[in-house]
């Protein structure tokens, strides 16, 4: 899956009885997005080493979400067999991107990148993305 294709149709959601954290935020609550995301990664036993690239890719995807998606969007952390899963939602239409020679909108990208799973959700009630981290 990449910004210029078509979302892809899968979905997870948390098992049931999982702990489920949740974060609500607007474009200028992105700073705590970064901070909610870094302790969810420590809570989950990443990796040091990979708390960085891990807080740049939720960031990536909690700021798509809230500039070209609402004005309001969720956040909702839960672990799966040690791994953290974080699912970013917002109630805006899908629209594809970058285009060649775009200087921005590589978000999705970034964020495949870094995750060992990315799901991208779209309809009538908005958009979701859930990453998969490896965790302990």
């Amino acid at each position: 899956m990449n910004e210029d294709g078509e979302p892809q149709s899968g979905y997870t959601s948390p098992p049931p009885g999982a702990p489920v954290k949740e974060l609500r935020f607007r474009l200028p609550d992105l700073p705590q997005v970064r901070q909610f995301a870094e302790g969810e990664a420590r809570d989950a036993g990443m990796p040091e080493d990979a708390i960085g690239d891990f807080v740049i890719a939720v960031n990536e995807v909690a700021t798509n979400a809230v500039t070209h998606g609402a004005d309001r969007a969720s956040m909702r952390t839960w672990t799966v067999s040690g791994d953290l899963i974080v699912e970013v939602h917002d109630e805006g239409s899908w629209k594809p991107g970058p285009k060649p020679g775009a200087v921005g909108g590589m978000g999705l990208w970034v964020a495949r990148l870094v995750s060992s799973d990315l799901t991208v959700r779209v309809g009538n009630g908005g958009s979701t993305v859930i990453m998969r981290f490896p965790g302990k």
